[in-house]
């Protein structure tokens, strides 16, 4: 009887597999989970943030993917990539496919939760490093029609920047016109290696998507968060993370029922959710 429990499980496990396979072959740099190992290679993180900050010579000496960041009250967010740079400067890089995720709100939020997880007791307030909290968003949230938004504070009456050196940047995905940013745009949205204009991020797809290792190492990847989303659901409050594995689970076959009950959201909500993703697709 054991035995063959095994079996099922066994086999079941080689479907998902081969699911994850198909999945695979679809997503692009602005999906969450392959987004996740793009980044683990830091010469990726450092491209991007030198087309973005328009500073060829940046480069990353640290980096944390996938943090969750916590205040005082316990509220926490998920932060994609925070990483620093060698002048220790601080950079939040956050994919966003839905406006929500995007708020300016959510930016300001972001900002202060780097600040509150950098200083250690008895620092000075001006060690603070200077930040910037980047959204590369699938649409422009904003909308001015730019390609990208640089966001400060400043002194109203005198028009002068107020210096408490916190940025915010917005990139609008959906402009790929033919500049280095615009490139860079167009390869997040790429499935194939072959149709990027970076090496640096095409060398890195096709490992993931067309070596061996690279796509049982993404299968893996995909179980955990079919394992993750079924055994212990998601913290309450995190939608964006909700909507994403929601998202991650009904490409892989799971019934919204089951979808429902593993991220704690009502069945009309995901069912709203994979109404709109399909739309957005085709």
């Amino acid at each position: 009887m054991e035995a063959k429990k095994e079996t099922v499980k066994t086999e079941a496990l080689e479907a998902r597999y081969e699911r994850y396979k198909g999945i695979l072959k679809d997503l692009t740099i602005m999906s969450d989970v392959f987004m996740r190992n793009v980044f683990k290679k830091r010469e990726c993180t450092e491209y991007v943030l030198q087309v973005i900050m328009e500073k060829k010579d940046l480069r990353i000496i640290d980096q944390v993917l996938q943090k969750d960041y916590k205040n005082l009250q316990g509220r926490s967010a998920v932060l994609d990539c925070v990483a620093r740079d060698s002048d220790g400067k601080q950079m939040d890089v956050e994919i966003q496919q839905d406006n929500e995720g995007a708020s300016p709100k959510r930016a300001r939020y972001h900002s202060g939760l780097m600040d509150m997880n950098t200083l250690n007791p008895g620092q000075d307030f001006d060690e603070l490093p200077e930040s910037y909290v980047i959204f590369i968003t699938r649409d422009d949230v904003l909308g001015y029609g730019l390609p990208i938004y640089h966001v400060k504070r400043k002194i109203e009456e005198v028009s002068e920047n107020f210096k408490d050196e916190a940025h915010i940047i917005y990139v609008n995905s959906k402009k790929q016109d033919d500049t280095e940013l615009g490139r860079l745009m167009h390869d997040l949205h790429c499935k194939n290696a072959g149709d990027m204009h970076s090496k640096i991020l095409a060398d890195r797809v096709h490992e993931l998507k067309e070596t061996q290792k690279g796509v049982e190492f993404m299968c893996r990847e995909m179980e955990q968060i079919y394992s993750e989303g079924i055994e212990s659901g998601m913290e309450k409050g995190e939608l964006k993370k909700a909507k994403e594995t929601a998202l991650s689970l009904a490409e892989m076959g799971l019934s919204v029922d089951k979808i429902a009950q593993a991220v704690k959201i009502s069945v009309d909500t995901v069912q709203e959710w994979i109404k709109e993703s399909m739309s957005i697709a085709n």
